[in-house]
């Protein structure tokens, strides 16, 4: 949730320094026509088609999209809802919409922990490998002992010789 938090604050910031622009190109245009400096009203003409063009995209395509997928992570996350049909009945909109909005959370890392499973959605249970322990016997002192899977070069805590790797099974 802290990614989706950040995308849509960038968002709304970027929709409000180009709502800003408008006026302040206008203004700068003004200005600069006003004291005949073609610099000043060149940058204000630019503003003004930035913040002409911009500001709407920025609002809808922006921040408005990002702000309705905040509403599909809080629905799995706080309501508890793991089926599109689910989703939809309380989002009062359609199951293709919703598909299309898991997707776009799916793809940017906003439903970390969970995964789908056609129009379920599931808690992923599945353990980090590299951190998995794993357990040996030292071949030269006969010790039995546990490293984590990410050492890369593990040795036996007792004699320091180099863990076989080939015979070890994970806890």
């Amino acid at each position: 949730m802290e990614k989706l938090d950040r995308d849509l604050k960038k968002q709304l910031r970027t929709a409000v320094i180009l709502t800003v622009a408008l006026p302040l190109g206008g203004i700068l245009l003004g200005v600069g026509l006003g004291i005949r400096q073609p610099g000043v009203w060149a940058v204000g003409i630019a503003f003004m088609v930035v913040g002409f063009y911009g500001c709407p995209i920025a609002w809808a395509a922006g921040y408005g999209n990002t702000k309705g997928l905040v509403r599909v992570v809080n629905a799995v996350r706080d309501e508890h809802l793991y089926t599109v049909s689910e989703i939809a009945a309380q989002l009062g909109t359609n199951e293709r919409q919703v598909r299309m909005k898991l997707d776009a959370c799916f793809n940017k890392q906003y439903l970390t922990g969970f995964k789908r499973e056609g129009d379920v959605i599931k808690a992923n249970f599945n353990k980090d490998i590299l951190n998995r322990t794993l357990s040996t016997e030292c071949v030269n002192c006969g010790a039995k002992f546990s490293y984590i899977a990410s050492d890369h070069a593990p040795r036996c805590p007792y004699c320091g010789s180099p863990a076989p790797t080939d015979n070890s099974n994970a806890f």
